[in-house]
């Protein structure tokens, strides 16, 4: 009998790496020393040569670096920051939090993030920041982004939770990581993600010196020295046992994001040609990690669809299933009767399948097999 197909399998990901991990976790034990530990240090070096960029801080989770970023830009109450509608609430959420403006934008249906021309008409003089997410693994046209920032004189935070190690190529040939083109990028180590730890954590990553100080300085509490603090910061660390876990997991990234490349190429080989399901799309200027295999049907389609997946005993999810300008905790920023049409659209029709490192052939074949008979029927 085949083991039950996990949306993620963490279980089984740990079980290849285990001896590295138990090890790396050991070592912190020994040393005792669980905060700020010298395995952060290392780990940050680490990604900081991984990614190419001059600074990356640690914290304790992506929600953290995104309001960590937002603190360290000096943003005032009520100045508007640009995010998409379509995306997880942490991206508006702190947005909100620091007593800021959030504007929603739409996204493009087919690669589902924003783009510069969709921002574009949202500008006012309150304008003062952009959060483009690389949504399910694949970047932004980060190019066209930081063309509108710079002529509008604002600020990019890039939310690479769901992209590290997606590459963006720009028109003159250069390629940089996500996470690494906007004044700062965010990142979160969930345990789900391409690159995850066994708890919480996250990172920002910057090539400006000053904002890399400020951003450390918020991170602690408002100190540069100890029991000296310069501005009202906050308390979050990544502590030493996930940096040792993500050092031993980084070394492998790259060979997890072939694996999902693998994979999807597989689903796109067997879906290709069927009737009311739509491919995800892969832009030509960006590599894909493929954080989720996210595919379109037709609404009416979609329930039933899900419904058949889970008799069969397999996962499948709906990232995002509401439009973030319709969730009741942000209604004090939106206008009644607002609504954004690719958005509405997208969260009627998207589902995702499992994409992850350790499914095996024989599982695919049956995710596969599973999909390709319910659209033979309908």
């Amino acid at each position: 009998m085949m083991n039950a197909i996990p949306m993620v399998d963490l279980k089984g990901q740990y079980q290849k790496i285990k001896t590295e991990i138990d090890q790396a976790v050991l070592e912190v034990m020994a040393t005792a020393q669980f905060i700020n530990g010298p395995r952060v240090k290392e780990f940050s070096n680490n990604l900081e040569a991984y990614l190419g960029v001059n600074h990356v801080v640690p914290c304790a989770n992506g929600t953290d670096a995104l309001q960590i970023a937002l603190m360290a830009l000096g943003l005032k109450p009520g100045d508007e920051v640009i995010c998409p509608a379509f995306t997880y609430v942490a991206t508006a959420e702190v947005i909100a939090l620091l007593g800021l403006t959030p504007v929603m934008a739409d996204v493009d249906p087919d690669i589902f993030n924003i783009t510069a021309a969709l921002i574009k008409p949202l500008i006012t003089n309150k304008t003062k920041a952009i959060v483009p997410v690389h949504l399910y693994g694949q970047s932004c046209d980060m190019e066209a982004i930081m063309d509108l920032a710079t002529t509008y004189k604002l600020f990019v935070v890039e939310d690479n939770a769901q992209a590290t190690g997606a590459k963006y190529t720009f028109s003159d040939g250069s390629i940089k990581n996500t996470g690494t083109m906007g004044h700062i990028g965010t990142t979160s180590f969930f345990p789900s993600k391409n690159l995850g730890c066994y708890g919480d954590g996250g990172a920002l990553m910057t090539n400006d010196t000053a904002l890399a100080q400020k951003i450390k300085m918020i991170a602690n509490h408002g100190q540069e020295t100890k029991y000296y603090h310069k501005v009202i910061g906050c308390n979050s660390r990544l502590d030493s046992i996930q940096a040792a876990i993500l050092n031993t997991k980084l070394k492998y990234l790259d060979t997890y994001s072939a694996a999902r490349n693998q994979m999807a190429d597989a689903y796109d080989a067997a879906f290709r040609g069927i009737a009311g399901l739509t491919l995800p799309k892969r832009q030509v200027n960006s590599s894909h990690v493929f954080q989720q295999y996210t595919l379109k049907t037709e609404a009416r389609l979609r329930d039933q669809l899900l419904n058949h997946l889970k008799a069969k005993g397999i996962p499948v999810m709906v990232y995002y299933p509401v439009p973030l300008y319709q969730q009741e905790a942000f209604s004090p920023y939106i206008d009644k009767g607002f609504k954004i049409p690719n958005v509405e659209g997208l969260c009627k029709c998207v589902f995702s399948l499992p994409i992850h490192t350790e499914i095996g052939n024989s599982q695919q074949e049956l995710i596969i097999k599973a999909v390709r008979e319910f659209f033979k029927n309908v």
